[in-house]
């Protein structure tokens, strides 16, 4: 290989890629020395498309899929995180690792690992993470609702009241239960806010797949952003060699917590608008998605979080 082609395939730090991938019914395998993916489409013709892995930071791979290993160990050579869902991006399901098939290198950063293991053990310091987490995670949304132009058409903005008690519930609290219950009228003033000015009513239903109203298809849509935000946390945790069993506020019970905890910095911001939006304009899955995903990119979604673990690690040494 000549030193031109291999500067030219030298991977993007993680923290600049701008690919997101979600496939299904296709057979992902390497095809002379390149990542590809093969449709059945029952054509006579195979036709090939190729899979940009240099610059790719997670790939879901839906029904009907699967997955070579020689493909597999390339992926994992770029340090690509893979995960199996389910039709339209939920439910996710793997087997290495509770949110995502993580590439299984050694060669990973140990001063963050260090850092979040110390202060995790302290439940003084843990606390504070948490409300650190969930303030920037007020602040962040704070922003995007305001430059959202599909909100702001619809004169959908933050209240201010909800965003103020929320706020001070979060300093005053005194656990990560009294935390998550402010976080739970939070988010119902999230969804109540848009609702309204969509106009149309909404409870929050995990998980029930039906597409038979405009609450449902939002619901489906929220499952299926929330996914892509597990992805952007996943790579951002994987790439800084913090483990994800490692939770500041939630899934104390479940391996992947801190995936959980880290995405939610922009589910408030970027995924619960785009899914209400996409459910009232009539978008389909795959309309939905794009749109999502290219708001995470607009916004360099993969940056902020490493800066925001980064300079949190920094506040807890």
């Amino acid at each position: 290989m000549s030193d031109f082609r291999q500067q030219r395939s030298r991977a993007l730090m993680l923290s600049k890629r701008a690919c997101v991938f979600y496939l299904e019914r296709v057979r992902v395998m390497l095809k002379d020395d390149r990542i590809v993916y093969l449709t059945d489409n029952l054509q006579p013709m195979e036709h090939f498309y190729n899979i940009p892995e240099k610059n790719m930071a997670f790939l879901l791979l839906g029904k009907g899929s699967s997955l070579t290993d020689a493909a597999a160990r390339r992926l994992a050579e770029s340090n690509v995180m893979v995960g199996f869902c389910g039709s339209g991006g939920s439910p996710l399901f793997s087997s290495l690792d509770l949110t995502f098939l993580a590439p299984q290198s050694e060669y990973r950063p140990t001063e963050y690992m260090q850092t979040w293991m110390r202060a995790w053990l302290e439940d003084d310091a843990r606390l504070l993470m948490a409300k650190v987490l969930l303030s920037e995670r007020v602040s962040i949304t704070e922003k995007a609702w305001k430059k959202n132009i599909n909100l702001i058409q619809h004169g959908i903005s933050l209240d201010p009241i909800a965003m103020t008690r929320f706020l001070q519930d979060i300093d005053l609290a005194n656990n990560q239960t009294e935390l998550l219950a402010a976080e739970g009228r939070w988010a119902k003033s999230l969804y109540k806010q848009l609702a309204s000015g969509l106009n149309f009513e909404f409870s929050r239903e995990e998980g029930k797949g039906s597409h038979e109203s405009l609450r449902d298809i939002a619901n489906s849509y929220l499952d299926h952003g929330n996914y892509i935000a597990y992805g952007y946390a996943s790579v951002t945790l994987n790439g800084m060699g913090i483990s994800f069993a490692l939770p500041i506020l939630h899934g104390k019970t479940r391996r992947g917590g801190l995936v959980f905890d880290i995405a939610d910095l922009v589910k408030d911001a970027f995924v619960m608008p785009q899914a209400f939006i996409s459910a009232k304009n009539g978008h389909n899955q795959k309309e939905f998605r794009m749109q999502l995903i290219e708001s995470c990119q607009d916004q360099d979604v993969l940056d902020y979080m490493f800066n925001f673990i980064s300079e949190l690690c920094n506040k807890i040494k």
